[in-house]
């Protein structure tokens, strides 16, 4: 097939830009005529809630594209879908994670199927936005009704899907992991690289509410009391950072938080997951985490909340444990118990066996059949 991939690539950052990379080299290997075309920016600077939209890694993961498409300047739309007929692909690719794209997506692909025969998939990291926002269904249903097929990783997202466009012509895959941020470190190695000492766990992401920060917080006192360990929070606060520090500091555990509020590089992605004893994701809402897949690319077994694709991964009691949302005593309960029975390396060898699934070969396959001849 010839594929044209839109979306954001490097330099541009962030796990979206990473994994359609990823899936670009994938389609490519296996045969493929595979365009890309990049986004010239992704955010308006002012909605941008982090330090830069720029990747600053030293060891990118690079696609050979073209900064051809502009998703929030109208002027540029039009063009975009003549340049993209004129390829005459087989196959429009693009991911969809928030509706505030749903503008220029729909406008160019109307373009594109209007000037030539070409079918659009999507692969749906969100049908409904963790963060509502007016116009959101508006745009979803739009884009949509444009689309062909659509690539789900779980089922809460088939759900939303097919709450929204019931005949949806879809395929259930997992995320593939990230294998691309180098090998495990010895733990004491990655341990000094981050100035910490004796057991870890990791709280890896951009901060916001739905994350469930706060509740990880709150149950620390409870945590230290069992199990002295040191939580390492590392990645951008897309929210008011101060109101973390204050809780912090009323629970009394300032010691054992490490907060490191920056976007973690692509070189120093492998010192967090080597120095971790276990992943922690709280979150209050989710569909899948591509966190996860950092995680079990190391081998590190997670503990998670009851929500969204996430108990698709996780298998409780054996990868990790899952616990109830937005409770912290049950969750300091899962961590005291993973710890005191020694689960790290029981639960290491479960997800050494159980990441197999998680392949770019077999993601590369669901789009191969869903889109396929015939």
């Amino acid at each position: 097939m010839k594929i044209l991939i839109i979306g954001p690539a490097h330099p541009l950052r962030g796990g979206i830009a990473q994994f359609l990379a990823l899936l670009h080299d994938t389609l490519k290997k296996r045969g493929h005529d595979v365009i890309f075309h990049r986004f010239i920016r992704q955010y308006p600077k002012f909605l941008f809630p982090g330090k830069t939209q720029d990747d600053e890694s030293k060891s990118p993961v690079e696609v050979k594209s073209a900064p051809l498409f502009h998703p929030f300047n109208p002027f540029n739309w039009i063009p975009e879908g003549i340049r993209i007929a004129k390829e005459k692909p087989d196959l429009i690719i693009l991911k969809w994670w928030m509706p505030f794209f749903g503008p220029s997506y729909f406008a160019v692909l109307l373009v594109a199927k209007l000037l030539c025969r070409t079918n659009v998939m999507l692969v749906v990291d969100n049908a409904i936005p963790h963060e509502k926002r007016p116009g959101d269904m508006l745009f979803t249903k739009l884009v949509f009704s444009l689309t062909d097929y659509f690539i789900v990783m779980s089922n809460a997202v088939r759900d939303d899907l097919l709450k929204i466009k019931p005949k949806a012509k879809f395929t259930l895959t997992p995320h593939p992991l990230y294998e691309v941020f180098g090998r495990p470190k010895g733990g004491e190695e990655a341990r000094r690289a981050l100035g910490v000492s004796g057991p870890v766990i990791l709280f890896f992401g951009f901060v916001r509410e739905y994350k469930g920060l706060h509740v990880l917080l709150d149950a620390m006192p409870k945590i230290l009391k069992k199990t002295p360990l040191t939580l390492v929070v590392a990645g951008e606060f897309y929210e008011d950072k101060d109101a973390y520090a204050e809780q912090i500091e009323r629970l009394g555990i300032g010691e054992s938080v490490k907060l490191i509020d920056k976007y973690i590089s692509n070189e120093a992605v492998s010192d967090y997951f080597s120095a971790a004893d276990a992943l922690v994701l709280p979150y209050l809402s989710a569909t899948q985490s591509g966190i996860t897949q950092i995680a079990f690319a190391f081998d590190l077994p997670v503990i998670a909340t009851k929500v969204g694709g996430l108990p698709e991964v996780v298998i409780d009691g054996e990868t990790g444990y899952l616990v109830p949302p937005d409770d912290p005593e049950t969750l300091a309960e899962a961590v005291i118990k993973y710890f005191q029975a020694d689960g790290s390396k029981k639960f290491r060898e479960n997800v050494c066996r159980a990441k197999v699934r998680f392949s770019w070969g077999a993601f590369a396959e669901a789009v191969e059949r869903l889109a396929g001849p015939g």
